[in-house]
């Protein structure tokens, strides 16, 4: 255990030596998706202008990121892109996590409420993308959608423009255009509402995509704030406001239009098998060949979280197991406070038990940024969200386990004048961590998997790095199929090593018993 403890301290160091700390004075930080083509993407080099994203080697580009390149050098400031989904964009920017929003996002009175916004860089038009093959594509009015099955992303306005389509099913919304457009090449949606620059990309990446743009007075009703794109900023944050506003101003309508054009031509396309006659699995091969690293380093990021979480969370219970089987003090008022903190203990392990990892990791993350002041790094944020999540469940364990102890090996100790630690160092906890061993191994299974909720708060983790690479590919089910192996691969390996462990501890147990026995028959 000391050896696993001495080896996790070093590998935190040695992940956390690697971490670029950002300076808000010398770098602007911009929040977005980073996943949004022609808007904003994720691309492997600095090509074209791309600029760095923030705890990774990857890079961004996109109309959003040329935007915010002018941006950051009108306030003589060097730019940075912080890749968070949609949902953690306007928290990020709330706690002080980035500087702004520059993310395709228009500015609605419900946004209104929580962040400013600047003028307007950009005019979106409403249009929807259905498959080239299906019943919608030769649709030229809104009417011509009754009965389709129709989406859009979660928390936009896109979403509500479906309401305006007479008799069209109106699908869950999703958490981005990716699910959208996986959603669509399947067969699960008939089209989804997005806006034309997106729809371009997704008709010239996939061939199997069309978009239907609609002539005045047969497409959507749009007001003007929703219409707008523009960037997000913290409220009462006036002078920043007039300086980007001003930027803005500098930059002429024709120019706008330019760059735009020009990202659409620079975007990434899907990216094609080295073979005419390719099959799934040449494709599949070839996103795993081309993008290997990327997939090396979240998978890395994913044990090392669920490593440090588990065998922390572990500890914790350990202790938390042992006070909770202590003896009541003598003393009144140290009885007092042992059942005080008895009860927090309580409340600790029904909140973490009761509420979800995703949500968990948006309060502890953006809450305590916002509501203390505190920033924590976002992996040092992970491993503390997974240690004491997983605590909270093997405190419970432990207990389960400290019960199935026969009682009289406790009462021979008391006889024997054992105190309660000793009793519970020596005799009890030897045999609780060999009867929890195979609980600790599925917790340690959950964390692997329960790590991709993380990417809530831009954790490069397994999950994480492969979107990237879907986003990048537009080959979704190939991509995904990879992660799944991925995952699949470190569950089934860490399974068996966890197997083999308790082999050698029944072995050891059968030895010391063995033992034990020929020294009594000498005696």
């Amino acid at each position: 255990m000391k050896k696993l403890l001495l080896s996790c301290f070093l590998a935190t160091l040695f992940l956390f030596s690697g971490i670029t700390h950002i300076h808000a004075d010398e770098y602007l930080r911009v929040g977005m998706e980073a996943a949004y083509a022609p808007f904003n993407w994720t691309q492997d080099d600095d090509s074209n202008g791309a600029v760095p994203i923030e705890g990774t080697n990857q890079y961004a580009n996109g109309y959003d990121v040329q935007i915010a390149k002018k941006i950051a050098e009108g306030l003589d400031k060097k730019l940075i892109v912080v890749k968070t989904t949609w949902t953690g964009l306007i928290p990020a920017l709330t706690s002080g996590k980035i500087d702004m929003i520059a993310a395709g996002m228009s500015p609605t009175e419900e946004r209104k409420k929580e962040i400013a916004f600047s003028d307007s860089y950009y005019t979106s038009r409403p249009v929807i993308v259905v498959s080239k093959s299906g019943d919608y594509a030769n649709a030229t009015s809104l009417d011509d959608f009754s009965g389709a099955k129709l989406t859009s992303q979660q928390g936009v306005y896109l979403y509500n423009l479906i309401d305006q389509i007479n008799g069209a099913v109106k699908e869950t919304a999703m958490g981005d255009f990716n699910q959208m457009r996986q959603a669509l090449q399947s067969g699960i949606i008939d089209g989804y509402i997005s806006e034309r620059p997106d729809a371009i990309s997704a008709e010239n990446a996939n061939s199997d995509f069309k978009m239907i743009a609609f002539a005045d007075g047969k497409g959507f009703t749009t007001s003007a704030s929703d219409t707008a794109i523009a960037v997000g900023l913290r409220k009462n944050d006036t002078e920043m406001l007039a300086k980007v506003n001003s930027i803005l101003a500098g930059i002429s309508e024709d120019e706008r239009v330019h760059l735009m054009d020009k990202m659409i031509d620079e975007q990434p396309a899907e990216q094609a098998s080295d073979s005419a006659d390719s099959n799934f699995f040449s494709e599949v091969w070839t996103i795993f060949k081309n993008n290997w690293d990327q997939f090396l380093r979240g998978a890395g990021v994913t044990l090392f979280i669920s490593i440090i979480g588990t065998v922390v969370g572990l500890v914790i219970g350990l202790l938390i197991g042992v006070y909770r089987t202590a003896p009541k003090a003598g003393n009144k008022v140290l009885a007092a406070l042992q059942t005080l903190f008895g009860w927090v203990l309580n409340v600790y392990i029904e909140v973490f038990r009761g509420t979800p990892m995703i949500v968990q990791a948006m309060v502890i993350y953006y809450g305590t940024a916002q509501a203390f002041g505190i920033s924590i790094d976002r992996i040092l944020a992970a491993v503390v969200i997974v240690s004491i999540n997983t605590g909270a469940y093997m405190s419970e364990i432990v207990r389960g386990g400290i019960f199935a102890v026969d009682k009289g090996q406790f009462e021979a100790a008391t006889a024997l004048g054992f105190t309660h630690g000793q009793t519970m160092r020596k005799i009890v906890l030897p045999q609780v961590v060999r009867n929890i061993l195979p609980a600790t191994g599925n917790e340690f299974v959950i964390n692997i998997k329960d790590t991709s909720v993380l990417n809530v708060i831009s954790v490069v983790e397994l999950y994480f790095s492969g979107n990237t690479v879907a986003t990048q590919t537009y080959q979704y089910f190939q991509t995904f199929t990879i992660i799944a192996i991925i995952y699949f691969v470190l569950t089934f390996t860490v399974t068996r090593i966890l197997r083999f462990i308790e082999r050698r501890f029944d072995a050891d147990t059968y030895t010391t018993g063995a033992n034990q026995n020929q020294t009594m028959e000498v005696r």
